[in-house]
């Protein structure tokens, strides 16, 4: 049937299915249970075997020609050995023509079948060896083997040790085992040498084997034409196994490919990871010189017919056999056995044949008896009546009982991976000994000279990429792909095998997720730390405390000392459990918990460091490199943004650095220590430099976070050193590369942005810049091996200059869009292209912003009546030109909000201008020029856009805010300015109050009052100063204005309400008396100036009434004055340090004595018209009592106010006392005669 994988049962088929000759292995069937075997029930003992066959290269069974009686076996029938499509590959080797079983033979199969390797199957082995081993109490023969532990998997090997002894004396490989063998095991036992009968019942069981296939004149079937066909394939069959020993990412070709073997079996591995991951396939001519001549010829590759999955009771086992099963007729599937009648059936053979039927699942056993070579009869008999044949009674139950202590004896004492141990028991002895031969060849001068070291370190290293390349590999699996590679790391020479040892480190690198959360890494990690080695069973203590008194005596005390474990009598290994089955507990490999993030990547580190040096050290081209000291630091060039050229520099750079990068994407290779490219070499530095490249950049960012920005700006530098490196040798650059580079300096450029804003701790930022580990040093040379790594030094320099460091942080930001820009990055990336342009927004905008601040600084600088200079309408351009391109950038990603405050920002810088030009020309000849009136209005412009932007406030209350107030400001000082400077040379007066009050309009318009923010009492002063100015206003041209009545009437009106609102704004703050008694005495001035045109003395009673009442509402004012004036006074006695914590301004006490003086003189002034009113008022008219009582009090007061005021020495604070009593009076009395 040629080489092909098989899944499914080997169990007795359809009759038709047999009758045609066919293969019983079903293809690709289900591998459930109820197909994979059956429970035998045996001597009324349960013991569940099911065997499933995971590959076979025999051909279809065929029917065994049952001989005439009498046929002489002594007799070679005509196709003696002779190959035959029959028996396939496997007839050789059961006649005895072939070696014996291999070393090795468990590794071919574990290369195979690496799935099950480590995790699924707890013994790998030939079935002979199985057999041997739970035959040991019933046996006397010595039994020797070689242990080997992978995962929770048991490699058993025979370990013939005269062979070895034999070979010893010509290669030397195993002296010190001869040595110790000498001195420490009994010196009697030597290998028997076969006797004539051996070779005599060998021959016969060969005769009758080709006799039974071919009949020689007996019955003989008819061949079917698959098996023609297959006589013509199997006999190279031998010949076409493939790699003499498998290459660790190459399947044998003795395994298919088809898609639709089973999964169980051995799958090829993804291209993929081979090529992108751990590239590093080491040829076979290669590892082949790694063995002796000896270990070639018996070669690493899996030999057996058929490999079959075995599992006996609780026990998994993968098993090779090469037993020739038959089939045809009656009986589908048997085996075929021959006796010498004289001759009875012993134990040994009954659990022999027994053991070959399970393992193989045959139901049956056909045996041949003869007499001297002469065929007597032929007896048929099932599997299950095997253990009760007469003469060879043994319970299975005991079969089973031996097998389970076995193997728990073996896994409680064979626990660290890597290690050699050796099961021995002498001939005739019932002691079983364990050793570790590993130990025990480290005790000599060469640890290499174990002939089993490379195949397990490969093996090893093989279960560990199996592990890596499963899709769904959970990370608790992280902890045993660890050890293994660790442990076969630790089992090859570095100088030997620096192919291996490099792709072993770069897996141990990638075991260490760099880019996930720590929590979920701290949920699913095993919280033990200590993992080196192999697994937490219990090593030192022995499985039972009954086992420790078995072991205690010894006929030499020097062998306790170098075993392991000993087994004191194989009698034990028949006695239910007395060994517990340790095995069942699945190792629980540790994966270091890393508890914080610079700890992982200094672990990723140390393993990449360890895997450059392999790769370095197997290039040869040493004499041709540099030469450098990996332990002496390179020097990190400091150089003067004046060196540089500044800006102007780094456009250069960024323009070189542009060209470098479309080169790459045309594939330019530049290495400068010799790799050949597709080497090994240049595929392991490529993946080892990518992440130490991915680990610096985590560590940067981990540094930023902590705001260690010095040390953020040396690994983002190394970050950008390993990349630059990776470009050099790189011939084809993969768009995740290239992503990975501009995450690299977008970080570069958020970190110069915060070392140019933190530029007063600049001395602990350098120091921490150019402090180096030794692994940095090390890493560093090694890539200075490739290339200078200087691609980048253009944006990792730690410059002292602000604004160097904000352009750095910007041609950063650029460079990262611009390689967005170079392939489909963009679309693939949109949250990343998002950022960037984010970022790019937000450095211009800072830019921006120092410019416009340097300008303001130049303003301030400035003498008043000098001219705008070119140095500040230079930064105004590049401050404006900053602003733009940030705009574009947010809004190119609908970043409404930042766009926004961009806007906002431009409107302040407009507004920079406008001032500028505000100070040219003569202070009192100033006039509103038309540049200010220019720059306002685009200042305006630029507000609104923002608040277009925005759309509404619920987008962003706060920047909404923002905007509204600065638009309202920006409308007021406009007002103002044109109110106070007016251009009267250029326009009419009407027209300037119009614009004026246009501008104030608009500015109570964007000045909210009601909303409760911290803003509301500025929003409130504001809107009451407009008031007062435009009532101020309003009052002044009704001063001036003669003529249209019409039109005097509108401006009373207009400054009456501005008035009555201003009045109502500065009550509610308290924080402004001096504004709100000014406004009232404005208002009694109003008043004065209506009464001057009134005849009546009715009208003008009224009038003064009025004025009266304004006078009485100012008492609010006066005791916010007093109260201030109260705490000033009292304030220095209790902390003469402090000033008032929430108070306003401290009152302008100049101010206030004004103020009061104007009160005073008007108080008194309306108190005496009102006296003289009211007089001549009652001469005319009969008595008012009403108007008797205001006059009585308004005299009154009058007489106190003039008293008050003649004391010239009076204290401030006693004036207001006076006043607001006076107030207080006028109140009770009635003014002026209103109420």
């Amino acid at each position: 049937m040629g080489d092909s994988k098989e899944g499914g049962a080997e169990s007795p088929p359809a009759g038709a299915a047999a009758r045609e000759g066919l293969s019983l292995l079903s293809q690709g069937e289900s591998e459930e249970p109820s197909a994979q075997g059956s429970a035998l029930f045996l001597g009324g003992n349960e013991v569940k075997s099911r065997a499933v066959v995971k590959y076979s290269s025999a051909p279809p069974r065929t029917a065994f020609a049952r001989l005439e009686e009498k046929t002489d076996l002594k007799l070679p029938p005509a196709n003696w050995l002779r190959e035959s499509a029959k028996l396939g590959p496997a007839g050789t080797t059961i006649l005895g023509n072939s070696k014996k079983s291999k070393p090795f033979s468990s590794f071919g199969m574990a290369y195979d079948f690496i799935d099950s390797v480590g995790n699924d199957v707890d013994v790998v082995s030939d079935s002979e060896n199985i057999k041997k081993l739970l035959k040991i109490p019933y046996s006397k023969s010595h039994v020797s083997m070689a242990v080997h532990r992978i995962g929770r998997t048991l490699l058993l090997d025979e370990l013939d040790i005269q062979e070895l002894f034999m070979r010893s004396s010509q290669t030397g490989d195993w002296t010190w085992l001869k040595e110790f063998y000498q001195r420490l095991i009994d010196q009697k036992w030597q290998r028997k040498k076969k006797s004539k009968e051996h070779w005599y019942q060998k021959a016969i069981l060969s005769k009758f084997l080709y006799y039974s296939i071919n009949g020689d004149g007996a019955a003989q079937p008819v061949p079917s034409a698959a098996e023609q066909q297959e006589s013509s394939s199997s006999d190279q069959t031998n010949d076409s196994d493939g790699a003499s020993w498998p290459a660790p990412f190459e399947m044998p070709s003795s395994v298919s490919e088809d898609p639709s073997a089973s999964s169980q079996g051995s799958e090829p591995l993804e291209p993929s990871y081979i090529v992108g991951h751990v590239a590093s396939a080491p040829k076979e001519q290669n590892l082949t010189t790694l063995f002796n001549d000896g270990e070639n010829s018996q070669g690493l590759k899996n030999d057996f017919v058929r490999n079959i999955l075995w599992t006996f009771e609780d026990i998994h086992m993968l098993v090779g056999s090469n037993m020739p099963i038959f089939g045809g007729g009656r009986y589908p599937a048997v085996s075929l056995r021959l006796r010498d009648n004289n001759k009875p059936i012993n134990v040994l053979t009954g659990i022999d044949y027994w053991l070959d039927n399970l393992i193989c699942n045959v139901p049956e056993l056909v045996m041949c008896f003869h007499v001297n070579g002469i065929v007597q009869k032929y007896e048929m008999i099932k599997t299950e009546e095997i253990p009760n044949l007469e003469n060879s009674n043994f319970s299975t139950k005991v079969i089973k009982d031996i097998a389970q202590n076995i193997l728990s004896f073996l896994k409680s004492n064979c626990t660290k991976e890597g290690h050699t141990y050796w099961l021995f028991k002498a001939s005739g002895s019932d002691i079983v000994k364990l050793y570790d031969l590993t130990t025990l060849c480290e005790e000599t001068e060469d640890k290499y000279q174990n002939p089993f070291t490379m195949p397990v370190a490969i093996l090893l290293y093989k279960v560990a990429c199996n592990m890596m390349m499963k899709k769904n590999q959970n990370k608790k699996h992280y902890g045993t792909i660890r050890t293994l590679l660790l442990n076969c790391v630790k089992l090859l020479d570095k100088s030997r095998h620096p192919q291996i040892i490099a792709s072993a480190n770069y897996m141990l690198s990638e075991l260490f997720q760099l880019d996930e959360p720590k929590k979920e890494e701290s949920s699913e990690s095993p919280l033990n730390e200590n993992s080196d080695e192999s697994y937490s069973e219990e090593e030192e203590e022995m499985p039972d405390s009954d086992e420790n008194g078995s072991y205690s005596t010894s006929s030499d005390p020097s062998d306790d000392n170098k075993a392991v474990a000993i087994i004191k009598s194989v009698g034990e290994l028949s006695v239910p459990e007395k060994y517990k089955s340790i095995h069942q507990i699945r190792p629980s490999c540790t994966f270091p918990v890393c508890h914080d993030t610079e700890e992982r990547c200094r672990l990723v580190l140390s393993y990449v460091l360890e895997g450059l040096k392999s790769v370095d050290s197997s290039i040869k081209k040493e004499s041709d490199l540099p030469a450098a000291d990996p332990n002496t630091p390179i020097p990190l060039k400091y150089e003067d943004e004046s060196t540089r050229g500044g800006p102007e520099g780094l456009e250069k750079q960024m323009a070189l650095f542009l060209d470098k990068m479309g080169s790459l994407q045309k594939g330019n290779y530049s290495s400068q220590s010799g790799m050949i490219p597709g080497s090994w070499q240049h595929k392991m530095k490529l993946q080892l430099i990518l992440k130490s490249s991915k680990a610096y950049y985590v560590l940067s960012d981990a540094a930023m976070s902590l705001q260690k920005y010095g040390r953020a700006l040396r690994y983002i530098k190394l970050a950008l050193q390993s990349h630059d490196t990776y470009c050099c040798l790189c011939t084809n650059m993969l768009s995740e590369v290239l992503l990975f580079l501009s995450q690299y300096l977008t970080l570069c450029g958020d970190i110069q942005l915060m070392l140019a804003q933190n530029a007063n701790n600049r001395a602990a930022h350098l120091e921490e810049f150019n402090y180096q580990t030794k692994e940095d040093q090390e890493i560093l040379h090694s890539l200075h091996r490739e290339s200078s790594c200087q691609g980048f030094a253009w944006a990792t320099d730690l410059s002292t200059d602000l604004e160097s460091q904000l352009s750095v942080s910007c041609k950063c930001y650029e460079a990262a869009n611009e390689i967005l820009q170079f392939s489909d990055l963009k679309s693939q990336n949109p949250e990343h292209y998002v950022q960037v342009l984010k970022r790019m927004g937000n450095i211009r905008n800072e830019i921006g912003v120092f410019y416009m601040n340097q300008a303001a600084a130049l303003q301030s600088e400035r003498v008043v009546s000098k001219s705008v200079s070119t140095a500040e309408q230079q930064l105004w351009k590049k401050s404006f030109s900053c602003f733009e391109k940030g705009i574009h950038n947010f809004e190119s990603i609908d970043d409404a909000t930042n766009a926004a405050l961009l806007l906002c920002n431009t409107g302040r810088l407009m507004r920079i201008c406008a001032q500028a030009h505000c100070g040219a020309g003569d202070e009192f000849k100033r006039e509103f020029s038309p540049e200010e009136g220019l720059y306002y209005n685009k200042a305006v412009d630029y507000y609104l856009k923002a608040l277009r932007s925005l759309g509404t406030r619920d987008i962003h209350p706060a920047v909404w805010d923002s905007v509204n107030w600065e638009l309202s400001t920006t409308y007021f000082t406009m007002a103002t300015l044109q109110q106070d400077y007016a251009p009267l040379s250029r326009k009419a007066q009407e027209q300037i109050e119009k614009e004026v009050s246009e501008a104030m309009m608009k500015s109570l318009k964007y000045c909210d009052v009601d909303s409760v923010s911290a803003r509301q009492p500025l929003c409130q002063y504001r809107a009451a100063t407009i008031h007062h100015r435009l009532a101020s206003m309003y009052h002044s041209c009704l001063r001036n204005q003669v003529g249209d009545e019409h039109l005097r009437k509108q401006h009373r009106v207009l400054a009456d309400l501005h008035y009555s609102k201003a009045v109502k704004l500065f009550q509610l703050l308290r924080d402004a008396p001096c504004e709100l008694l000014r406004v009232q005495l404005e208002r009694v001035a109003f008043a004065e100036f209506q009464m001057t045109s009134q005849n009546s003395n009715v009208g003008k009673l009224k009038t003064l009434s009025g004025a009266l009442d304004i006078m009485v509402r100012t008492k609010h004012a006066f005791q916010l004055i007093r109260k201030e004036l109260v705490e000033e006074f009292d304030q220095p006695k209790s902390d003469e340090s402090t000033p008032a914590a929430d108070s306003s301004p401290s009152l302008n006490r100049e101010e206030v004595v004004k103020l009061l003086s104007i009160f005073e003189s008007r108080l008194s002034f309306l108190l005496l018209q009102s006296i003289k009113l009211l007089s001549s008022t009652k001469k005319k008219t009969s008595s008012n009592t009403e108007d008797d009582v205001v006059l009585k009090t308004n005299k009154q007061i009058y007489s106190q106010l003039l008293r008050a005021t003649a004391n010239k020495n009076a204290a401030l604070l006693e004036r207001i006392d006076v006043l607001v009593h006076l107030l207080d009076q006028l109140a009770r009395g009635g003014g002026g005669g209103v109420q």
